[in-house]
């Protein structure tokens, strides 16, 4: 990663006004994702924009929009006051967050319709992420069931999903394979079949003008590395690139930095996560692990960063933090902990 300058960026207090003129262009994301979930309007209203005070390597900022769950689900499903995916981009700009990731849940009538052919309109998304000055990262297309009985249906769905990314002038379709109760049990069979699947899919979806990047995940056939190895074994390294989530790995048992290391050029973008792990015992608690602030877990995130440097790796890296790990904190504190970890120990600005 390289460094930049930054003379292009407004030192002073940002406004949408100025943040429009004065994003700058590289190619890394970083997502403020632990600034959204539970955000109420004042809660929204207080938060101050983000200053470009970091030192050393410049990250781009993105949201993922599954950090709105509540909010969206609000509006959307429940037709109550909350956010839609307009809100978000919105936010992205207000906020001076350069990037935009969007998960299909929160477009009308998913997954029973995809995407492109749903009421959400694409140009109109395009038109606004263009005036926002954003960039459409990725869309999470969801599930990837390796049953032959759905592969039709399935592959047609994100297919469709892959040209609504391209329509929107987005870069990748983000999959997961099928999610099932923890721990999950795997035989190697199941890893060629994904990877095999994936690559047929990957072949379609890069037809549409997008890449493919398969997202590691507990609970799904590469909750560990072996099986992850496996799946990336088994598939095309031509169309099926690696979306690599750091805390979803080091809680299957791996090491982040030695995986980017290992994939080196089959890693297409990355998750920027921290966790912790959980006594099994613990009351309320579904899965022996829970996700953090950057810096507050057992992700080495150091190591990750020397290793993104020593592959002279140039796509993008979101942050995210899918929800408030602990009540008596709040989202915009959530964030402020990231933000302050990426800044003062990491040295990259955001």
């Amino acid at each position: 990663m390289s460094k930049m300058s930054l003379n292009s960026a407004p030192t002073a207090t940002y406004t949408r006004r100025n943040f429009l003129r004065g994003v700058g262009s590289v190619p890394i994301v970083a997502a403020a994702a632990a600034a959204g979930l539970g955000f109420s309007a004042s809660a929204d209203a207080e938060l101050a924009p983000i200053q470009r005070a970091g030192k050393g390597s410049f990250l781009k900022t993105s949201v993922n929009a599954y950090s709105f769950t509540k909010l969206l689900n609000a509006k959307i499903k429940h037709h109550q006051q909350g956010m839609d995916l307009y809100d978000v981009v919105d936010f992205c700009a207000d906020h001076n967050i350069d990037g935009f990731d969007a998960t299909g849940h929160f477009f009308p009538d998913f997954p029973a319709r995809p995407i492109a052919v749903s009421d959400f309109k694409p140009e109109e998304l395009r038109s606004l992420l263009q005036q926002r000055k954003l960039k459409f990262v990725a869309l999470s297309s969801g599930e990837l069931n390796i049953d032959p009985a759905f592969e039709g249906q399935q592959l047609d769905m994100h297919v469709s999903n892959a040209r609504f990314v391209r329509a929107v002038d987005g870069l990748y379709l983000q999959v997961l394979d099928e999610l099932k109760p923890y721990p999950r049990k795997v035989v190697p069979e199941e890893c060629v079949r994904l990877g095999k699947l994936l690559t047929k899919l990957g072949k379609r979806v890069s037809d549409a003008g997008v890449k493919l990047g398969y997202h590691n995940h507990m609970n799904t056939i590469s909750e560990h590395p072996e099986n992850l190895q496996r799946v990336m074994d088994a598939s095309d390294p031509r169309y099926v690139g690696l979306e690599l989530d750091t805390a979803h790995y080091v809680a299957g048992g791996g090491d982040p930095a030695e995986a980017i290391l290992h994939y080196g050029d089959r890693l297409l973008f990355l998750h920027l996560k921290d966790v912790v792990d959980l006594p099994v015992d613990t009351p309320g608690v579904k899965y022996p692990f829970k996700f953090v602030e950057l810096g507050r877990g057992q992700v080495n995130l150091p190591a990750v960063m020397n290793a993104l440097q020593k592959t002279k790796y140039s796509g993008w890296a979101i942050v995210e933090l899918d929800r408030v790990p602990d009540k008596s904190r709040t989202p915009k504190g959530c964030a402020a902990i990231s933000k302050d970890y990426l800044q003062n120990q990491l040295h990259v600005a955001v």
